[in-house]
């Protein structure tokens, strides 16, 4: 069994604004799936792109909106859950003041 805090982890910038924490991967010893934070500074849009895998997404802290190419698709508030399935479009912009902060699962791919 594993137990440890998500700030324990060093955070992957992965665009200005944008930043994952990779909390459970094969690397902890699950073999199927990883588990994700996902950090995303006020104002900054992390552009639609698509994986041939679903997302599964719970949202921690902050405002935001789900994206697609033809706009907005639903908010992104605390408590709110989201899946997105393979090979749909889908981004996400930080509508608020604060961290928008998202738990995100995905299948390991091998």
């Amino acid at each position: 069994m594993l137990i440890d805090s998500a700030s324990s982890v060093a955070p992957q910038e992965v665009q200005e604004g944008t930043r994952i924490r990779w909390l459970i991967t094969a690397d902890q010893g699950a073999p199927n799936f990883a588990m994700r934070v996902i950090e995303i500074d006020p104002g900054i849009v992390f552009q639609p792109h698509d994986h041939p895998f679903e997302h599964e997404i719970y949202v921690l802290e902050g405002k935001g909106m789900l994206t697609n190419p033809d706009g907005d698709v639903g908010e992104m508030l605390p408590h709110k859950y989201v899946l997105v399935p393979p090979d749909e479009v889908h981004g996400y912009r930080n509508t608020g003041d604060e961290v928008l902060k998202f738990i995100c699962v995905i299948p390991l791919q091998h």
